[in-house]
């Protein structure tokens, strides 16, 4: 099975002249973009622009009609269905309800993975790894408990623990701070940064926080009707003089 690898380059992800529709409905149009070794790429946009079809097409869920994908330096296009399932290892998803299985404990939530694709680890090293995560997280307090008994962010904070069991080089977060409180949302954000401060993961952020988007960005691609209407720093687009990028941050 091939190997995958952190090739030699700035790109970790490129993506060039993306198109997908769904019938007669055009979702992604003509969408170039590139995540460099250590980025934190934030996709801004409404809901119904396109971007969690960008995130299925990233991790080969659904195909895209033109276009390419490139992940260290492969093309989706020509790697195996083996090869496929291997690149998802290096690639953490936190889903936007944090996707926990409500029959497992914590503890049990974040031991799968590990359970699953690394069968040479002992039970007392996974039980190490999972105290270890939790404590990063500072839910350790919770290894115990049952998805049921958590509070939205401490799902979503368990989901990102979960993710990280298997350090992957390239987290994708789908609306990390939906749903939850101003205060639970800072927290989650704080995690964003400090994972990419600790472990230098190259991060795509999907989102339509302008919050979120303003404290965990490097650079921000903005997606209006499945096309991309501005790209820049936080500061470039709000010094924008194109009344469409002011009016969405000024609303947002």
């Amino acid at each position: 099975m091939q190997n995958f690898r952190l090739v030699a380059t700035d790109n970790i992800v490129k993506i060039s002249s993306l198109k997908k529709s769904f019938d007669s409905i055009t979702v992604l149009n003509d969408i170039n973009l590139n995540i460099s070794e250590g980025e934190n790429l934030v996709v801004l946009g409404k809901s119904g622009a396109g971007k969690s079809t960008l995130i299925r097409c990233l991790i080969g869920l659904i195909k895209p009609d033109e276009g390419e994908i490139c992940i260290f330096g492969k093309k989706m296009s020509e790697i195996s269905y083996e090869e496929l399932n291997e690149l998802r290892l290096k690639m953490g998803f936190l889903f936007q309800n944090s996707a926990l299985y409500d029959s497992m404990s914590v503890r049990q939530n974040l031991a799968f993975p590990l359970r699953r694709h690394k069968k040479e680890y002992s039970k007392d090293q996974v039980d190490l790894m999972v105290e270890d995560m939790l404590e990063h997280v500072g839910l350790k307090g919770a290894i115990d408990k049952m998805p049921a008994e958590l509070s939205g962010g401490m799902s979503k904070r368990i989901g990102l623990a979960r993710t990280l069991m298997l350090n992957p080089a390239i987290m994708l977060y789908d609306e990390p701070t939906g749903g939850l409180d101003t205060v639970t949302a800072k927290e989650i954000i704080q995690l964003i940064l400090d994972l990419q401060k600790r472990k230098k993961i190259s991060s795509l952020i999907i989102t339509h926080d302008l919050a979120c988007a303003r404290m965990t960005a490097d650079r921000i691609v903005m997606i209006k009707e499945g096309s991309i209407v501005a790209e820049g720093t936080y500061e470039e687009l709000e010094k924008s003089k194109d009344e469409g990028i002011c009016s969405y941050l000024e609303k947002s």
